[in-house]
């Protein structure tokens, strides 16, 4: 956990006739990779059958030109990448969930995660339901599975479920002959909807997705809303709508893409807004402002232009290893920023630094990152987050379980320079963080920020609670 993960991506095509529905996806989920690279899913419908593969490792990793034939042609797909943020990795945790059923099939992929999946599971397991994975997916597949039986359509077993779930979810469920998207009360997780010219309606977790694939955005779906695409056309569902709306504020930070739109608001923008608020705050007498890549480039950019320090290229990265690369032994582990990122000496030595972050969770990545810059001749460093101190766990999707790791639950802002090794640090003030979209600062989730949330807090909380040992698990015999 020494830097933030990401959440999931989620997309569904529906598309009037039958067609290479697969690709779509694909270039879809490539656009999504920032999102979680884990793995990568794809189940693709063509009349009312369902053909699935999913794996782990990247987009391109995972479909390969084979891979990609064999899932064939259809009117409708749905595609998922995946960052664990409840259950472990694997192939068996990979997404699209497929589940066939009394009265057909459902596929569905998630993004979010659930504050009472724990109790759900529980009540599950005790009726005799047996749970191949350990993500909370698998949960709500059930609990839509369940009311699918006894009601006459997909979207009312959806809306029946959607009673009984608490917490973050965006959704796509496919169904024999219908697409439906479904954000949860909240919105606490981006979903939006668009339109391609041959007709094919689209859902994805942010609009770049929709970019990639030559749809035009028509607009983000609302905490609550529900839509159902057919072949008669769209229906709206809005009879869950009117809860406190909850937008994570960290897709604006770090998770989203800054080219992607989120509520009508450029994601790039709002970074460059939080590099302005770190100019208000902190005034530093610097020779040159760096971004650490990618996150942190935007935010720079922005504290550059508003303290009317010149804005530099500091690092130089390898564009050929993906955010999962994986070091074999611990000596490679302490080497993977170097092998990632490489300092531009050039635009560093003999300089003092205002290096800018989208956060600071454990410390450990950032020290290196401060190493680095020494090392290429750096006479100070000053290291600003973009994003306030994390100081509470988040149960909605991104991978902060507990305070255990938090380093500033631990240390003052002094001690954590130190730690670091910088000359300072500073945080994005607490205040700001609401008004980073350019609204009037409602509407958000800060609770890893300021403890503030917006839904009950769960029992069990910690990513790998399906998955404990049974000297920590009570719900099991020991025989």
């Amino acid at each position: 956990m020494s830097q933030i993960h990401e959440e999931c991506g989620v997309f569904g095509i529906f598309a009037p006739d039958v067609r290479d529905v697969a690709g779509i996806c694909y270039y879809a989920l490539f656009a999504l990779q920032h999102r979680g690279q884990e793995s990568a899913g794809i189940v693709v419908n063509r009349d009312g059958v369902f053909t699935t593969y999913k794996d782990e490792g990247l987009v391109n990793d995972v479909f390969t030109a084979e891979n990609l034939a064999r899932l064939g042609e259809g009117n409708m797909a749905i595609g998922h990448v995946r960052y664990s943020t409840t259950g472990c990795g694997g192939r068996e945790n990979a997404q699209p969930i497929v589940v066939n059923h009394l009265k057909g099939n459902m596929a569905l992929a998630h993004n979010g995660n659930l504050v009472n999946s724990y109790e759900l599971r529980r009540a599950l397991e005790e009726e005799g339901s047996i749970f191949h994975t350990t993500t909370d997916t698998e949960v709500i597949s059930y609990i839509i599975t369940k009311e699918r039986v006894k009601r006459r359509s997909i979207e009312e077993a959806v809306l029946g479920a959607m009673d009984r779930l608490k917490g973050a979810y965006s959704l796509v469920v496919m169904s024999p002959s219908k697409l439906i998207a479904v954000r949860d009360p909240n919105g606490f997780h981006p979903l939006c909807y668009g339109k391609r010219e041959d007709g094919a309606y689209l859902v994805a977790s942010e609009s770049c997705a929709l970019d990639a694939v030559g749809a035009t955005l028509i607009r983000e779906l609302d905490p609550g809303e529900m839509l159902v695409f057919t072949q008669d056309g769209v229906l709206f569902e809005r009879s869950h709508c009117g809860g406190k709306k909850s937008l994570c504020v960290f897709e604006y930070l770090y998770i989203a893409r800054p080219d992607s739109v989120i509520e009508g608001k450029s994601v790039h923008e709002a970074r460059k807004r939080a590099g302005r608020f770190l100019a208000e705050k902190y005034h530093i007498d610097a020779d040159v402002v760096v971004g650490v890549p990618d996150s942190g480039l935007d935010a720079a950019y922005g504290y550059a232009e508003a303290s009317g320090i010149p804005y530099a290229i500091g690092f130089i990265k390898n564009k050929y290893i993906g955010r999962t690369f994986i070091a074999p032994v611990q000596a490679a582990r302490e080497d993977r920023v170097r092998i990632k990122l490489n300092v531009l000496r050039s635009a560093i030595e003999g300089k003092r630094v205002v290096l800018v972050d989208d956060s600071i969770v454990r410390g450990t990545t950032c020290a290196r990152i401060v190493k680095m810059l020494r090392a290429a001749g750096a006479t100070e460093v000053h290291l600003l987050s973009s994003a306030p101190a994390f100081l509470n766990p988040c149960f909605y999707g991104t991978d902060i379980d507990s305070r255990e790791n938090l380093i500033a639950c631990k240390h003052t802002v002094e001690e954590i320079a130190q730690i670091i090794g910088a000359d300072s640090v500073g945080y994005l003030p607490l205040e700001k963080v609401a008004f980073l979209a350019g609204g009037d600062g409602t509407g958000f989730c800060t609770a890893c920020f300021d403890g503030n949330y917006p839904t009950e807090q769960p029992t069990a909380g910690e990513k790998n609670r399906f998955e404990r040992p049974i000297s920590e698990n009570p719900k099991y015999r020991k025989d």
